[in-house]
C-alpha cells in the first residue's frame, strides 16, 4: 500500500489511440476551446459594458459566463496536451488542482443555476415587489455564496481522499477525477461516504427541492394570468430551463459512469459523454441565451453591425 501523498503521478488511460488523427483531434478541440472563450467572453463584455443589461438576471448571467472560461481553463489546455502526447500520465499535484477546477466549476454552475430560478420566481411571481426583494446587495450576496461555498465544499472532498492509502494509480478517464481516485484506495473511506451521503441529501437533495418548487410556483402563475404574463414566463424560462437539463444531463452521465461499470458502452462514446457537462454547456449558454435574450440579441447585432444601440 502506499499514500496518496508519495504518488508521484497517475496514469490516465481512457485515451483512445487514433495514430496520426490526432493532429485532426487536436485542432478539432482547439476550435471548440476558442469558440467556448470568445462567445462566453463576449457576453460577458456585453453585460459588463452596457448599463441597460445591469439587472439581477444579467449579474447572475455573467457569473455563470465567468464560471463556464474558469471550467473549460481546467480542461481544455490539459486535454490539449495529453492529445499530441504518447504517454497520459500527471502528476499527482497537477491532478488534484484540475479537480479542484473542474469540480468548483460543477458547484458554481448548479448552484449559479439554482440561484437563477429564484430570480425568476421572484420576478413571475412577485413583479410588483421584485426590485425590493432581489437587491443589488442581495445579488452581490448570492453571487459571493455561490462561489464561496463551491469552493469551500470542493477543498473538503479532495482534503478528505489525499491521506487515503492507494493500491493503484490507474484512472480510466481523461481527466482526473476525485472519485476515481478514492475507489483507489485500500484504506479506510467512511469519513468521505459519510461526507458524500450528507453532501448529496443535505445539499443536492435541497437544491432540487427548491427548483421544483419555483417552477412549480411558475406554473401555476402562467396558467392563472394573462396571455402577457404567459408569455414573459416563457420567454425568460426557456433558456433557463434548457441550460438546467443540459447541465444535469452531463452531470448524471458523469455520476452514474463513475458509480457504475459502464464497460459495454462503447469508449468513444463514454469518453464523450464525460466531457459533455465540461465542453457543450459552456458551448450551449451563450448561444442559448443570446438567442433567447432580446436585450442581449440586440446588442450583440449592433456590436456585429458596428451600429450603437
Amino acid at each position: 500500500m502506499i499514500n496518496s501523498t508519495q504518488v508521484s503521478h497517475f496514469a490516465l488511460v481512457a485515451f483512445v489511440n487514433v495514430g496520426d488523427f490526432k493532429y485532426l483531434l487536436f485542432i478539432i478541440v482547439m476550435c471548440l476551446y476558442i469558440l467556448i472563450i470568445c462567445s462566453n467572453l463576449l457576453l460577458i463584455v456585453v453585460i459588463c459594458m452596457n448599463r441597460s443589461l445591469h439587472e439581477p438576471m444579467y449579474m447572475f448571467l455573467c457569473s455563470l459566463f465567468v464560471n463556464e472560461l474558469f471550467g473549460s481553463s481546467g480542461l481544455f489546455p490539459f486535454l490539449l496536451t495529453q492529445i499530441l502526447s504518447d504517454i497520459h500520465t500527471v502528476s499527482a499535484s497537477f491532478c488534484f488542482l484540475q479537480i479542484f477546477c473542474v469540480f468548483t466549476y460543477g458547484g458554481v454552475q448548479y448552484f449559479t443555476l439554482v440561484v437563477m430560478s429564484y430570480d425568476r420566481y421572484l420576478a413571475i411571481c412577485y413583479p410588483l415587489q421584485y426590485n425590493t426583494r432581489m437587491t443589488s446587495r442581495k445579488v452581490v450576496i448570492l453571487t459571493a455564496f455561490v462561489w464561496l461555498y463551491s469552493v469551500i465544499e470542493t477543498v473538503v472532498m479532495p482534503s478528505l481522499s489525499v491521506p487515503l492509502q492507494l493500491c493503484g494509480n490507474t484512472i480510466h478517464k481523461v481527466y482526473c477525477d476525485n472519485y476515481s481516485i478514492v475507489k483507489l484506495a485500500c484504506s479506510d473511506t467512511t469519513v468521505y461516504n459519510i461526507y458524500g451521503l450528507v453532501y448529496m441529501f443535505t445539499v443536492i437533495f435541497g437544491l432540487i427541492v427548491l427548483i421544483l418548487y419555483t417552477y412549480m410556483r411558475i406554473l401555476i402563475v402562467c396558467f392563472s394570468g394573462s396571455k402577457q404574463t404567459r408569455q414573459k414566463a416563457v420567454s425568460t424560462c426557456t433558456p433557463h430551463i434548457a441550460s438546467l437539463l443540459n447541465f444535469s444531463f452531463g452531470c448524471f452521465f458523469e455520476i452514474v459512469q463513475s458509480r457504475f461499470d459502464l464497460s459495454r458502452v462503447p469508449t468513444v462514446l463514454r469518453i464523450f459523454l464525460s466531457l459533455y457537462w465540461l465542453t457543450f454547456t459552456p458551448l450551449f449558454n451563450p448561444i442559448m441565451y443570446g438567442m433567447n435574450m432580446s436585450k442581449i440579441r440586440i446588442i450583440c447585432k449592433s456590436l456585429v453591425s458596428g451600429k450603437r444601440t
